[in-house]
């Protein structure tokens, strides 16, 4: 409802004008803070209540603490006039002679002219030198060994090389091994004396070596007591390998050749067997190319990389069966002969390794002219080993109608596939095409 604004100034002086009731009323005290109305009596703090006496702090079991502790207690004893109690002596060890200073280990660059400071991997059986000052003085020539070094070793054996002394050898050499090369090189003479032992190496034999590097694994074919003759590569190791060998074993009979493998077609001597441990990025046609021009080898051990190594050694059918394995198959028999660790090589490679092991076949297939027409016919089928003969053949023999022909009459089915076939197929099927011509 509207209200009057004339009204207005009479509200106001009533609402100015006191009330004589509420002005006669007593004022109420004022209520203290919540603060305050909750605040407790003076008590003392929680800290306070609960301090605990006054005692000595705790030390730590230090020998510092306890050393204060004996002589805070000592102090006190002394005041007192009483005797502080004394601990039970403890016997003292009598002294004992020390034994003379040992010599120290010569540095592994003294191979190049010296006896080496280590005999690896046989155990240490030398006793340290007397300390008796009768004992005669080292003479200034002879090189200071250690008591590894000065450990004899049975007279069938002789010295290998250890994972020190290679590393020390490449540190001397100031040699990185490089994939390049495939220089990966045994350090475990056990794995050395069982490759030795696989390739029935003989007194008296020739070998040859391939790839010597540092010369771990001609070290455990002199021993034996064969003759080797090993091809390098690099100039550094070729030209060490005689020093190693004649501070190893000065007897031993060894002929180094530096050159490509690939490139060798002669080597002096006749060499009946080949032991190597192959460089993994060019095993196979080194492999080949040594069984193709040195006839006198009839039998060896190599090791290979695992892959390789079962493709070589595969028969026909298998998934691994290719052109590496008719070509090996062409100079005789092959089988593995074990796998080998990669911890046995410095620097540890990639992947795994495998040991094959080859024996010559005592009559050759073939012709040299037949040969290289089997090898031809050989890559022919395994570059489409899907494919049938007459058709992956038909780039030999210039179409697919052709290569039929010639494929039937050498008594083989053209419609086979190149890894159904044995070394002999190809070979009646290469007879029949010079025989087309």
């Amino acid at each position: 409802m509207p209200t009057d604004p004339t009204d207005r100034p009479a509200k106001a002086a009533r609402a100015a004008k006191p009330d004589p009731d509420k002005a006669a009323r007593p004022e109420r005290p004022a209520k203290p803070a919540k603060s305050d109305r909750l605040a407790k009596p003076d008590r003392p703090a929680k800290t306070d209540r609960l301090a605990k006496p006054d005692r000595p702090a705790k030390t730590r079991h230090t020998p510092s603490a306890r050393a204060r502790n004996r002589a805070a207690t000592a102090a006190a004893a002394a005041a007192t006039g009483s005797a502080e109690p004394q601990r039970p002596a403890t016997p003292s060890t009598p002294p004992t002679a020390q034994p003379a200073a040992q010599p120290t280990a010569q540095p592994t660059a003294q191979l190049a002219t010296q006896r080496p400071s280590r005999a690896p991997n046989r155990p240490s059986t030398a006793q340290p030198p007397s300390a008796s000052p009768a004992a005669p003085a080292a003479s200034p020539a002879a090189p200071a060994t250690s008591p590894a070094a000065a450990a004899t070793p049975p007279a069938d054996k002789g010295v290998l090389l250890g994972p020190a002394e290679v590393r020390d050898l490449a540190e001397l050499l100031n040699l990185t091994p490089t994939k390049k090369l495939g220089q990966n090189f045994v350090i475990d003479g056990n794995s050395v004396r069982r490759i030795v032992r696989i390739a029935g190496v003989q007194p008296g034999e020739t070998v040859v070596e391939i790839g010597p590097g540092l010369g771990s694994l001609t070290l455990g074919l002199l021993e034996i007591g064969a003759e080797v003759i090993a091809v390098e590569i690099d100039k550094r190791l070729a030209e060490q390998l005689p020093r190693t060998v004649s501070m190893l074993q000065p007897d031993a009979r060894l002929t180094v050749i530096r050159d490509d493998a690939l490139r060798v077609y002669s080597l002096p001597g006749a060499p009946t067997r080949l032991v190597a441990n192959l460089p993994y990025n060019i095993s196979v046609p080194v492999l080949l190319h040594f069984l193709e021009h040195f006839w006198g080898i009839l039998s060896g051990v190599v090791m290979v990389q695992a892959e390789v190594g079962h493709r070589i050694a595969a028969p026909p059918g298998s998934k691994v069966y290719g052109s590496p394995s008719v070509k090996a198959a062409w100079y005789g028999t092959w089988r593995t002969a074990g796998s080998v660790s990669r911890q046995v090589f410095w620097p540890v490679p990639n992947v795994d390794s495998v040991l094959v092991a080859f024996e010559r076949s005592n009559t050759s297939l073939a012709s040299e002219e037949l040969r290289i027409a089997t090898f031809a016919l050989v890559d022919a089928a395994f570059q489409q080993r899907r494919k049938m003969l007459r058709q992956s053949l038909s780039s030999v023999f210039g179409d697919s109608k052709t290569a039929a022909e010639i494929i039937q009459a050498g008594g083989v089915d053209p419609t086979l596939r190149g890894e159904q076939l044995t070394v002999h197929d190809f070979l009646a099927i290469a007879e029949e095409a010079l025989r087309e011509d």
